[in-house]
């Protein structure tokens, strides 16, 4: 079992977290005379901050670059950018669209191995030694009918990394627990303590809504009780019955087919596009918008460029006997904070990861953390203001799209292949997931 960190100690370093945090946030906006240094939420007692929900949409394998390099007086990088082969000739980056699927192309590599080959000793300059040229593509905000608006004008993150210097389960392992048991997508039954353990805890109201595969399938049946589908998130929405902290996944299955909407190549972004805006729709339209925090992130860079090196973390007991001997986060991946707290058009340059928004939640509700990694997270409180920013929420019409299956889509011309090879794994491990899920009793 990993060792627990206590709520007395969480609390002695809490404070001084809190400060040294506002400071460099103050310090970052001081950089932008445009952006003032405002008092955040966490100059205020935590139950009179005004946030009674905390949401989260946790999406699929992009990185900030490759996504959100084109954002105004933010650390990105798009065009211009040249990467070398292994036979050393070099491959200039280049826009995507009209391709917002991939097809015909290999999935980019994203795992722990592969990771360290692209990171390169943190010349970030790896890509084309594990990958084709689709890894070195980048969508502009033109191409994006949702995030192309709502993240210049809510609070986005140019320092914002995934956990883990890995793949799709360790990091959505770390978005529950704060902490990884396995280094790759496999598929044993895992018995960490959660974020819903601490909230049950507390006699505090959990809940994970999935779109077809529930990822807390991995410990069994632990937590179907609190999980339910999809249909029941927008439900609860307009209810206005929203508990204190809700994850909400979107639909895995079928990236090749042209039915997933997790932004996971071979997936038409699309229909991730889409899907956000149907959440954020929900969501600000809600009875309970006016004390929520929608946060929106990605699991990992999925294999896509990246141009800053991300920095090592501590290492938890579970994480260091999986094997994860270097505590390297992952590139930097996109993420956005909706709330009438979140800061207009403001981009944050304090370091965060998955593990920032469990410090959130444990700092609102008083709860004890997980592991010495959410511990000492920066919280993402820091970007929330004491009062709310907001009157309301701005409109936007997103377009629905029917996807192609990849089997009928036109193939990319640069660097494409005929099967892209780690696809198969992707849809072996989302398969092996949802029968892991039947046999623990999951509506699947």
């Amino acid at each position: 079992m990993p060792a627990a960190v206590s709520r007395r100690a969480f609390l002695s370093t809490a404070a001084a977290a809190a400060a040294s945090g506002f400071v460099a946030a103050c310090l970052d906006r001081a950089l932008d005379p445009a952006v003032s240094c405002v008092p955040t939420a966490l100059e205020c007692d935590p139950e009179a901050s005004g946030i009674e929900h905390v949401i989260l949409v946790m999406m699929e394998n992009r990185s900030f670059d490759h996504f959100l390099g084109w954002l105004p007086q933010a650390d990105g990088r798009q065009a211009g950018l040249t990467y070398f082969d292994p036979a050393g000739i070099g491959h200039d980056t280049y826009p995507l669209a009209p391709d917002f699927q991939g097809c015909g192309h290999a999935d980019p590599n994203h795992s722990y191995d592969g990771g360290r080959v692209e990171y390169n000793g943190g010349a970030c300059d790896g890509w084309l030694r594990v990958n084709d040229s689709y890894a070195i593509g980048y969508y502009r905000q033109q191409d994006l009918a949702f995030l192309g608006r709502a993240v210049p004008q809510w609070t986005s993150f140019d320092r914002y990394f995934c956990a883990i210097m890995a793949a799709t389960f360790p990091n959505r392992f770390y978005q529950h627990a704060g902490q990884t048991d396995r280094l790759g997508n496999s598929l044993e039954i895992s018995t960490l303590p959660t974020i819903w353990d601490r909230l049950a805890a507390r006699a505090l109201q959990g809940r994970y809504y999935y779109s077809d595969l529930p990822f807390l399938g991995l410990w069994g049946s632990t937590y179907r009780p609190i999980s339910c589908p999809i249909d029941a998130f927008f439900a609860d929405c307009a209810a206005g019955a929203l508990p204190h902290v809700a994850f909400v996944d979107p639909r895995f299955v079928g990236d090749t087919q042209g039915t997933s909407g997790d932004y996971h190549p071979f997936s038409d972004i699309r229909a991730g596009e889409t899907f956000l805006a149907q959440i954020y729709a929900a969501v600000t339209t809600s009875p309970a918008w006016a004390h929520t925090v929608l946060f929106i992130n990605f699991d990992e860079w999925g294999g896509f460029f990246d141009h800053v090196p991300p920095p090592t973390a501590a290492i938890p007991e579970a994480d260091r006997a999986a094997g994860n001997a270097d505590g390297l986060r992952g590139f930097r991946t996109p993420a956005l904070l909706i709330s009438p707290f979140a800061r207009p058009e403001h981009t944050s340059r304090v370091l965060y990861d998955h593990t920032s928004l469990l410090r959130l939640i444990e700092w609102r509700w008083e709860l004890e953390p997980l592991t010495e990694r959410d511990a000492t997270a920066n919280n993402l409180a820091l970007e929330l203001t004491r009062r709310p920013a907001w009157q309301q929420a701005p409109w936007y019409r997103v377009p629905s799209v029917i996807s192609a299956a990849c089997g009928t889509a036109a193939p990319s011309a640069a660097g494409a292949r005929a099967v892209p090879a780690r696809s198969s794994a992707t849809r072996q491990h989302w398969e092996g997931l949802a029968e892991l899920a039947r046999r623990h009793g999951w509506p699947v």
